[in-house]
């Protein structure tokens, strides 16, 4: 914003949550049909009618009029692999083979001079552009990949969680680190970009399969020293992965005991699809607050199972969205949650367009522990924001002429939307695409 309008208001439609579809109803969402979304020095202000709104503005205030479509929080993905964006669509194979036949192979790409950058910078265009304005990012074994990604968010003022990956067995020989070095690495990263602006650090173990024991108690002892960075890992994907997990640490319970012998289950670990969890895991989860996060079209995609998020309500256990890009198929939450309703279909459970919009904004905010900041339009947080229009396709259009209230427009909206529906997406209340 310029210094003479320091106070920047965007009009349209506006929805947020500030409680859980699930368990409040109608009651968890606002909904302004004509509503002024206020802006000063990146943090909301205020939200609410325009007719109330209007008068309380000073004169040089920035109106942005995006009527008649719909402004949100911007959206949060929970699990995304910046080194696989060109690994999307690769044909055939289940999580372990993919990972040899594909994944390997390009990561061990990031040891190139620029390619790390390159792939960051294209990371970050493509969540934009998806109205995507936070994520929990893998990068590479490669120290140089989290720089480059941090480098980059930073530039661009996102809100971005990241990590430099922690693997020292079973991947080729280009790709793994030691104990030792993975811990001063990630030690290092994180004293450099932890609460840098707004870039937070993960420390991201790949999973078990690819780290020692010594390795995990390098990870754990990096959680120890920094309780307030995240932790991300994966878990329960695959069957042949779990009973590889199991073979190598014959003295755990489970898999998830491997993880908590560590020190690396508790509530700021996001624990990539928790597809075929034990009982003990799921009460595993529910007493160290560890997030459960579903990766729908990952799962689908690798053909590893279906993810029962009934069950992890049942049990208490925290649950976050994310797109796995790439193993995933769609850089779009929106996309990612039609996926996320036909998962459950299958397996009688039902998904309103509200959970699956609180969950890619509030939902995840929560679950990721940065509800404080982002994910609604509540005073104080961060402007981090997108703009939609309902009925960007002719599809689209054409049904929503039958559409007999919001329920139906925005269950339209998640079921055939993408990143043809982003007209703008807002970071800090600096418009950064310009989409539609």
């Amino acid at each position: 914003m310029t210094a003479s309008a320091a106070i920047r208001a965007l009009r349209g439609r506006l929805l947020w949550f500030s409680g859980d579809p699930w368990t409040q109803g109608e009651a968890a969402h606002h909904y302004v049909a004509d509503g002024l979304l206020v802006i000063e020095n990146g943090l909301v202000k205020t939200a609410g009618d325009t007719r109330s709104l209007l008068a309380t503005l000073p004169a040089d205030a920035e109106i942005i009029d995006h009527r008649p479509h719909l402004i949100m929080p911007g959206f949060i993905d929970a699990h995304i692999h910046m080194p696989q964006t060109q690994v999307v669509a690769s044909y055939g194979a289940q999580l372990m083979d993919w990972l040899n036949r594909y994944t390997f192979v390009e990561e061990q790409k990031l040891a190139q001079q620029g390619h790390a950058e390159k792939l960051a910078a294209f990371c970050l265009d493509e969540l934009l552009a998806n109205g995507t304005t936070t994520a929990a990012v893998y990068g590479s074994v490669h120290r140089q990949s989290a720089e480059a990604f941090f480098r980059e968010s930073h530039r661009r003022n996102t809100r971005m969680i990241a990590g430099k990956v922690m693997m020292d067995r079973n991947a080729p020989e280009a790709l793994t680190d030691t104990a030792e070095s993975g811990y001063r690495d990630s030690s290092d990263l994180i004293a450099r970009w932890h609460g840098k602006g707004r870039q937070l650090y993960a420390i991201t173990p790949r999973f078990a399969i690819t780290s020692t024991p010594e390795q995990l108690a390098a990870a754990g002892r990096l959680a120890a020293e920094h309780p307030d960075c995240h932790i991300q890992t994966h878990i329960d994907e695959n069957r042949a992965e779990i009973a590889f997990a199991r073979e190598l640490y014959p003295e755990a319970a489970d898999y998830a005991d491997i993880y908590r012998r560590f020190g690396l289950l508790g509530p700021k670990s996001l624990m990539g699809h928790c597809i075929h969890m034990t009982h003990n895991e799921w009460r595993a989860f529910a007493e160290t607050g560890a997030v459960a996060v579903f990766c729908p079209t990952s799962n689908l995609f690798l053909g590893s199972g279906l993810f029962d998020w009934a069950h992890a309500r049942q049990r208490g256990v925290k649950v976050a969205v994310a797109t796995d890009i790439g193993g995933g198929t769609s850089y779009s939450m929106l996309r990612t949650m039609a996926e996320a309703y036909k998962v459950l279909q299958l397996q009688g459970q039902s998904l309103s367009a509200f959970a699956a919009l609180h969950a890619i904004t509030l939902g995840n905010a929560q679950a990721l522990g940065l509800d404080p900041w982002i994910g609604s339009f509540e005073p104080g947080r961060e402007a981090d924001v997108v703009v939609l229009d309902t009925g960007a396709t002719r599809a689209m259009a054409h049904r929503l002429e039958t559409a007999r209230d919001l329920a139906e427009e925005l269950f339209v909206l998640v079921t055939l939307g993408d990143d043809r529906n982003v007209v703008a997406t807002y970071v800090a209340g600096e418009r950064v695409v310009r989409g539609g």
